[in-house]
C-alpha cells in the first residue's frame, strides 16, 4: 500500500502570490491601451467602439488572372485591411499526392480509350496541367503554398458597410475571384487581419510560386500633397496629381512629346493655375501659342521682330542697390555679350574674342560706365556703339563688317535700340514667331539675359518658360546660357520650364542633359519611335514605361516628380480647355467669337 504525502502550501507565500497579482492588476499596460471600449458580436458582422467591421475570405480562384489583380482593390477609397497567410509546403509531399492524382487520371483516360468514350477534354487538360506542375516542382522553378486572402472592412453605419462589402466583391467577382462573409467567424476574422500573424479562419488554397507573386499588391506612387497645383489624373489610380513643384529641391521642370502629344496644352494649364496661386510667368514663344491665354488672364503680350515697336538692348545692365559688386556686376555683363556675338557673326576665334572682350570695354568706358557702381546707372551703349568701336580698332575689320548688317544693314533696328519697355506683373509673353529663322536663336538668349537680369534681384515666384528649347541647344554659347540658368534658377526662386519636341537635338548636347539633371520634374508625353530608346535611356524608363509612351493618347504620358513618378492623364475644365487649346479648327471657332475676355 503506497502512502502519498500532501504537500504543504505555505500559507504566506501564498498570500504573497495572490498579493502580487492583485497588485498588477491595477497596472497601466499596452493591452489597455489598444483595447477597444466596445465590442459587440453580431452574425454578419461586430461593432467596434462605433465602427462596423466585416471580414471577408477569397474562397476560390480563376485558372489564370493578370499580374497585380488585387493592385485595384486596394486603391479603393474604403477603409479596410488585408491579410495574406503563406504557408510553405513539402515537395517531397506535393510530389507524391501528385503522383498518385496523375496515375488516377491516367488510368480514367485509358479505361475511357478501352471503352470508345468521347474523350473528356476537362480530364486531359488536368492532366496536362498536373504532369507540368510535377515537373516544375521536380526542377525546383516551383514551390508548393497554401494561401489565405482575407479582408476586413470598416464602416461608420450598417448601410455604408454593405456598400463597401458589395464594392469588393464585386470587384473581385469581376476577375473571377470569389469571396465570401465569414458568417458566424466575425471575431476569427477580425483577429486574422490584425497584425499578430495568426489565422483563425483557416480558408486555404493551394498556390504555387508563380501564381502566388500574381497576388502582391503592388500599389502606385501617391503624388497628392495638401497644397500646389492640379497636374492631372494618376491613370494608375485615378487620384489627382497634385504637386508644388517650388517645395522640391529646385522648381524646374522638362518637357519631352512629339508634335501634337499635348506638352503645351499641359505647360499653358499649369501656367494659368499658377498665376492663381500669385506666381509670375514669363513665356518665350516661338510658335504665337500663348497669346490666347495672354489675353485671356490680362498679360502682357511682347513681338519681338523687325516690324515690332518693342525693343530690348542687349547692353542693359541689372539695377543694382549701393553695396553691389559693380565690377562682378559689369564683367557679368561682359561675358554675356561674348556669348551673345559667338550668335551673331559665328564662333569667334580666340584672337577675335580678345578684341571683342577689348572693344566691349571700350564701348562701355565711352559711356563712362566703369566698375563703379554708381557709374552703372549712365546711359547704357547701342549694338552702334561697338559697331563704331570695332570700326576704328586695328585687326577689327572683319568683326566690324559681320556686325554690320545688325547695325545699318538687313537686321538694323532689331537689337540696336535703347530698351522701351518693362516687365509687369502676371503673365508676360514674349513672340519671337515673326523673327526671321537666322534671328530666333539671338532673340532667345537676349529675351532670357533681358528677363535673368530683371528678376535675379528681387526674389519672388516665378515661372520661366522656354518653348522649343531645341533651337538654343544649336549653339553652344546659348546652350551653356541656359544651363547656367537652371543650375542658378533655385537661388532666385525660378522655377525653369524647357519644352521641345526635337528629343534627340536636346538630349544629343551635353548642357541639353544637364538642364534634364537639374531638373526636379519631368513630364513626358507621347514619343515617336525614334526617339523612344534615348528617352529610355535618359530617364531609365521600363519597357512597360516605353510602351505607355508610344501608346499613350493626346495628354497622357509619365510624370516625374523627385523620386516619385506615375502615369498621368492631363485634364482641364471646359473653360480652360477654350483658352488653352492649340488645336487649329477650335482656334478658328474662337477667333470668329471674338477676342477672349
Amino acid at each position: 500500500m503506497a502512502l502519498f504525502k500532501r504537500k504543504q502550501v505555505d500559507p504566506e507565500l501564498a498570500a504573497e502570490k495572490r498579493a502580487a497579482e492583485v497588485f498588477e492588476q491595477g497596472l497601466f499596460s499596452v493591452r489597455d491601451l489598444i483595447a477597444p471600449a466596445s465590442l459587440a458580436l453580431k452574425t454578419n458582422y461586430l461593432q467596434l467602439n462605433s465602427y462596423f467591421v466585416r471580414t471577408l475570405f477569397v474562397l476560390t480562384y480563376p485558372q489564370y488572372v493578370e499580374t497585380n489583380w488585387l493592385s485595384p482593390i486596394i486603391n479603393f477609397d474604403v477603409s479596410f485591411d488585408v491579410s495574406m497567410h503563406i504557408y510553405p509546403m513539402e515537395s517531397a509531399d506535393i510530389m507524391q499526392m501528385l503522383r498518385r492524382k496523375v496515375t488516377e487520371m491516367e488510368s480514367s483516360l485509358r479505361i475511357n480509350e478501352e471503352k470508345g468514350a468521347i474523350r473528356d477534354p476537362e480530364l486531359e487538360i488536368a492532366y496536362q496541367d498536373t504532369e507540368e506542375l510535377r515537373d516544375k516542382l521536380q526542377r525546383g522553378m516551383e514551390r508548393f503554398f497554401h494561401y489565405g486572402l482575407y479582408f476586413t472592412v470598416y464602416s461608420k453605419s450598417a448601410e455604408e458597410l454593405d456598400r463597401a462589402t458589395d464594392r469588393i466583391e464585386t470587384a473581385l467577382g469581376g476577375q473571377l475571384v470569389y469571396s465570401k462573409q465569414a458568417l458566424m467567424q466575425m471575431q476569427d476574422g477580425f483577429v486574422s487581419t490584425l497584425p499578430l500573424a495568426t489565422d483563425q479562419l483557416k480558408v486555404m488554397r493551394n498556390m504555387t510560386s508563380s501564381s502566388l507573386a500574381t497576388t502582391f499588391p503592388f500599389v502606385s506612387s501617391d503624388l497628392t500633397t495638401n497644397e500646389g497645383i492640379l497636374y492631372g489624373i494618376n491613370r494608375h489610380n485615378n487620384s489627382l496629381i497634385l504637386f508644388d513643384r517650388f517645395k522640391l529641391e529646385n522648381a524646374n521642370m522638362v518637357v519631352f512629346s512629339k508634335s501634337g502629344g499635348g506638352k503645351s496644352y499641359a505647360v499653358k494649364l499649369e501656367i494659368m493655375r499658377s498665376l492663381m496661386l500669385g506666381t509670375d510667368v514669363f513665356v518665350i514663344d516661338p510658335e504665337n501659342e500663348y497669346e490666347v491665354l495672354s489675353r485671356a488672364v490680362g498679360g502682357s503680350y511682347l513681338s519681338v521682330s523687325l516690324n515690332s515697336d518693342k525693343r530690348i538692348n542687349p547692353f542693359d545692365l541689372p539695377d543694382l542697390g549701393p553695396d553691389a559688386d559693380g565690377e562682378k556686376n559689369l564683367r557679368g555683363a561682359i561675358i554675356a555679350l561674348l556669348g551673345l556675338m559667338n550668335l551673331m557673326l559665328g564662333e569667334l576665334t580666340p584672337e577675335e574674342d580678345a578684341l571683342m572682350d577689348r572693344a566691349i570695354r571700350e564701348t562701355y568706358a565711352s559711356r563712362d560706365i566703369t566698375t563703379d557702381v554708381g557709374s552703372q546707372k549712365n546711359l547704357v551703349p547701342t549694338m552702334e556703339d561697338l559697331y563704331n568701336v570695332l570700326k576704328n580698332m586695328t585687326g577689327a575689320e572683319s568683326l566690324a563688317q559681320r556686325l554690320d548688317k545688325y547695325v545699318t544693314g538687313t537686321f538694323a533696328g532689331v537689337f540696336n535700340q535703347p530698351t522701351n519697355f518693362d516687365l509687369d506683373r502676371g503673365l508676360v509673353v514674349f513672340n519671337i514667331r515673326d523673327l526671321e529663322e537666322a534671328l530666333r536663336p539671338i532673340g532667345m538668349y537676349i529675351i532670357l539675359n533681358y528677363i535673368w537680369n530683371k528678376i535675379r534681384f528681387t526674389p519672388r515666384r516665378r515661372l520661366l518658360v522656354i518653348d522649343e528649347a531645341w533651337i538654343m541647344m544649336q549653339y553652344e554659347d546659348s546652350a551653356k546660357f541656359l544651363y547656367s540658368i537652371a543650375k542658378r534658377a533655385r537661388k532666385y526662386w525660378l522655377g525653369l520650364t524647357t519644352i521641345t519636341q526635337d528629343v534627340e537635338d536636346f538630349l544629343s548636347s551635353s548642357y541639353g542633359k544637364a538642364v534634364v539633371s537639374n531638373s526636379s520634374l519631368q513630364l513626358l508625353f507621347r514619343q515617336s519611335p525614334a526617339s523612344i530608346d534615348i528617352v529610355a535611356d535618359t530617364f531609365n524608363l521600363t519597357e512597360g514605361e516605353k510602351f505607355l509612351l508610344l501608346e499613350s493618347a493626346v495628354g497622357e504620358g509619365l510624370f516625374f516628380a523627385g523620386t516619385n513618378h506615375a502615369a498621368i492623364k492631363v485634364v482641364a475644365s471646359y473653360v480652360e480647355d477654350k483658352i488653352v487649346t492649340s488645336n487649329p479648327e477650335e482656334l478658328n471657332q474662337l477667333g470668329k467669337m471674338g477676342p477672349t475676355k
